[in-house]
């Protein structure tokens, strides 16, 4: 019907019908060997039959007719095989027709794919990130910068207030610590006079703790140990 308007039938459909006459020629031709093969069996029952009865005349004439019955058998088996090979051509021209399909269909989605994907927009949004990427890196380098110094400046202001106290109590850190007086060590009449205690004086006063006996140079010491100690702990708070 649509041959006789005008409207061809798709590939996938020729295909398919030219299977299909090929399956039923094939099917026809088996069916006609297998009758051929019938008779010449027949033929060779009845050529013996025929010469153990001695009549020649009768062998000679159906031993045309199974020369020509094998013949074509022969000839069917060719038909057959051919048939087979068209089949076959027709099995390699549908999985063509597949495979140009499935490449056209890949192609359109391919053509699709590039259409959506906006280069000079991604190369312009990778140059956008890089911009900022290294904008991003210069100001950490800088916030570093910047907290390195404050810690720089931290250090400087706690060694400077640290000095202050130093000062204000009379002790030097810059100088020389005084070694202890030789004499406490070697004689042990000091020990004996102080009950077995030696005062140590702090700052310019240090060389008039040794002469006292009395607790008054060792209290004002204690003092001014527990006045440091009280601000030192205040700075590390």
């Amino acid at each position: 019907m649509g041959n006789i308007f005008g409207k061809e039938k798709p590939l996938k459909e020729q295909l398919r019908e030219n299977k299909r006459m090929i399956t039923r020629a094939i099917r026809e031709l088996d069916r006609e060997t297998r009758g051929l093969q019938r008779e010449e069996q027949r033929l060779t029952i009845e050529i013996k039959k025929m010469a153990r009865e001695n009549q020649m005349k009768a062998v000679r004439i159906m031993a045309k007719d199974l020369v020509r019955t094998r013949q074509y058998i022969t000839k069917f088996i060719e038909m057959r095989s051919q048939l087979q090979g068209c089949a076959l051509k027709l099995q390699t021209v549908k999985s063509h027709a597949a495979m140009a399909e499935a490449m056209s269909a890949t192609a359109k989605a391919m053509q699709k794919m590039n259409k959506a994907v906006d280069v000079p927009a991604i190369n312009k949004m990778m140059a956008e990130f890089e911009k900022e990427n290294m904008k991003s890196e210069m100001m950490q380098e800088m916030m570093g910068d910047a907290i390195d110094d404050v810690m720089d400046n931290d250090e400087e202001e706690e060694d400077k207030i640290v000095n202050q106290v130093l000062d204000e109590i009379g002790i030097d850190m810059s100088g020389e610590i005084p070694n202890a007086p030789e004499m406490g060590l070697a004689t042990a009449s000091p020990l004996e006079a102080n009950g077995g205690k030696v005062a140590v004086g702090l700052g310019e006063n240090g060389g008039n703790g040794s002469n006292g006996t009395d607790g008054g140079g060792g209290g004002s010491g204690d003092a001014a140990i527990s006045d440091l100690e009280a601000r030192l702990n205040n700075l590390k708070r």
